[in-house]
């Protein structure tokens, strides 16, 4: 196809404040591919960093956010044979220098020359240009087909089922049989209790302040639901484990009591992976977890590709992405997509901005 020579952007013109621009459209590099963009969907990053600016974030003006998104291959660079123009693409964000020790271990999101462009890192909607915008230029490392039984829109939450198959692989990679205990019925919270699941979970709970969002916990697969405002979790989750714990506990909701809570959740040696982080500094227990022997680990994106993980987990039914979209708004109102997510309007899960 003719490529336009310009496209419509959000550009992140100040705190908090996004502007629809004419922009410059990028060329794809020697082992990139351009992408039309379907579906971006808003996520709480966003949200974050749109307030207050990120480590490598480019300066107001220039800078398009977004990192949640799916669309269709329309160029191809000089080097690039592992796809087509027209294959239809899922991305994760980051791609990193591909030199620094991290990187040489595969555990490319902590790339240790994070946001140096120059030495070669990349991470869409973080340190570079991402998917609220009508193309996007992603490094092929980055993009892995979708199938045919996976929508686009679908296919734009592959990045956050991504970052729960490489935080349960983080723990060890396998749950089967386990006691799994979900805190916050958000997307990464219902992203992880499917993730439990599909890894062989045989009991997973899912804790919450919100009925509606809880009930869709049980459409997805969680086996208990528990409001926290009407039932002592702690008791709940010992009286269904037989006395012990649970042997994983995710914590997705950023509150500020949620790491003590994960904490005390746990069993004995159990093992605590935190996705959701608190703004402000969370008080711990860590004489209960040094006394109990329980384990923290805490994972940033979707490393180790572990999208390519996460696609036929979808592609087999065993995830699904459908449940957590709820809205859906064009790029020209992605000002008012950003509030019914942050004010959760309508039951707002995941909100897709369709540029």
């Amino acid at each position: 196809m003719n490529l336009p020579e310009k496209m419509r952007a959000a550009v992140l013109m100040a705190p908090d404040t996004l502007e629809i621009k004419e922009v410059t459209c990028p060329q794809p590099g020697p082992a990139d591919v351009l992408i039309k963009v379907d579906s971006c969907a808003i996520c709480g990053s966003d949200v974050s960093l749109m307030a207050h600016p990120w480590p490598g974030q480019p300066p107001y003006g220039t800078f398009i956010p977004g990192h949640e998104y799916s669309g269709v291959v329309v160029a191809l660079g000089e080097t690039v044979d592992e796809f087509q123009v027209g294959d239809r693409v899922a991305v994760e964000a980051h791609y990193g220098c591909g030199r620094c020790l991290n990187c040489r271990r595969g555990d490319y999101t902590s790339c240790l020359n994070y946001g140096n462009r120059a030495k070669g890192h990349r991470a869409n909607g973080f340190t570079t240009n991402g998917g609220y915008a009508e193309y996007v230029a992603n490094h092929i490392n980055t993009v892995y087909p979708v199938p045919d039984n996976i929508s686009l829109e679908e296919a734009s939450l592959v990045t956050n089922a991504g970052c729960l198959v490489y935080g349960f692989e983080s723990l060890g990679g396998l749950v089967a049989g386990d006691a799994v205990v979900v805190i916050g019925p958000g997307p990464l919270g219902l992203m992880s209790v499917q993730v439990a699941k599909a890894l062989g979970a045989d009991l997973v709970i899912l804790l919450g302040t919100r009925p509606d969002r809880l009930r869709v916990g049980s459409e997805v697969g969680a086996d208990h639901l528990v409001n926290v405002r009407e039932t002592d979790p702690v008791l709940f989750v010992r009286d269904h484990t037989k006395g012990r714990g649970a042997d994983v506990v995710v914590e997705t909701s950023g509150a500020t009591e949620g790491p003590d809570l994960a904490l005390h959740l746990c069993r004995r040696m159990g093992k605590v992976l935190l996705i959701g982080f608190p703004h402000d500094p969370a008080p711990a227990d860590f004489n209960y977890m040094g006394i109990n022997n329980i384990h923290i680990y805490s994972v940033r994106g979707e490393g180790r590709a572990n999208c390519a993980r996460a696609i036929p987990l979808m592609r087999q039914g065993k995830i699904r992405a459908r449940p957590l979209i709820t809205h859906h708004f064009p790029l020209s109102q992605i000002r008012e997509g950003f509030r019914v997510f942050n004010e959760r309007e309508g039951g707002a899960i995941k909100v897709l901005i369709k540029p």
